[in-house]
């Protein structure tokens, strides 16, 4: 299958629900939504992108990165941060998930950065293997959750950013 990405606002409909879709599945997880203050306008470009991925129209899979330079990863500042990577249920194990990731990287290299940098959960193994298994390594914590027991920072060298 073929997912189709577009860059939409952070507003956008199709965005807004795939958001409250991850954020229940935080609290089917964690017991809580992600608290993370987060600015719409951290998402507009230059500085970040959110995207749509859409299959047979259908929005199904969510992504966006805004840059960092707050946060010193693999020897630089130029670091874009992911947010909200999320696939419906109902098509995962199609390697959506690994699309998406591979389209933000690009696309924040694109922009500029020079390292990737997430910030993940032990209570999402599957996460954590797919971006282990995309190359990123463990970075120091950063961020809200950065005191966080179960909270995992994750990071991996762009090529072109």
């Amino acid at each position: 299958m073929d997912m189709e990405v577009v860059r939409v606002g952070f507003g956008h409909p199709d965005a807004l629900a795939l958001i409250a879709a991850v954020q229940g599945e935080y609290v089917s997880r964690y017991g809580g939504e992600d608290e993370t203050p987060l600015d719409p306008t951290m998402f507009d470009p230059p500085r970040g992108s959110f995207f749509v991925g859409y299959l047979d129209g259908r929005p199904v899979a969510s992504g966006a990165w805004r840059r960092r330079d707050d946060v010193e990863a693999l020897g630089s500042t130029r670091t874009a941060e992911i947010k909200r990577m999320y696939v419906d249920p109902a098509v995962r194990g199609q390697g959506l998930a690994r699309s998406m990731l591979a389209h933000l990287e690009r696309t924040a290299a694109e922009a500029g950065a020079a390292v990737s940098i997430l910030e993940t959960g032990m209570r999402q193994p599957e996460a954590i293997e797919l971006y282990r298994s995309a190359g990123y390594v463990e970075v120091p914590k950063f961020g809200f959750y950065c005191h966080a027991p179960l909270s995992r920072c994750y990071g991996k060298r762009l090529t072109g950013g």
